[in-house]
């Protein structure tokens, strides 16, 4: 299991990357399944930006993967769900 050394504004942690999705990666993975091409949302559901690190850790994971670059906002991170990720939502969607 590999771990990834996260600093935050509270210090230093670690985050486990052990293959199970937290209750936030799932939630951001489900909101791709009903959209065209798998599209993942930027924000959530009262506006905010979905966290950088749950996004990243998807990526990581091979859950999302990038879709395209936006020129206007090059530090946004535009990803669609993989077909890893479409069958780690379809198995936890009992």
């Amino acid at each position: 299991m590999a771990q990834l050394r996260v600093v935050a504004e509270g210090g230093e942690r670690a985050e486990r990357h052990d293959g199970h999705p937290t209750p936030a990666q799932l939630h951001w993975l489900a909101r791709g399944i009903d959209q065209p091409g798998g599209k993942l949302p930027l924000f959530d559901e009262w506006g905010q930006r979905i966290n950088e690190r749950t996004i990243r850790s998807c990526l990581d994971q091979g859950w999302a993967e990038p879709w395209f670059t936006n020129p206007l906002k090059p530090d946004w991170l535009v990803c669609k769900l993989t077909e890893a990720g479409r069958a780690l939502i379809k198995s936890h969607s009992h």
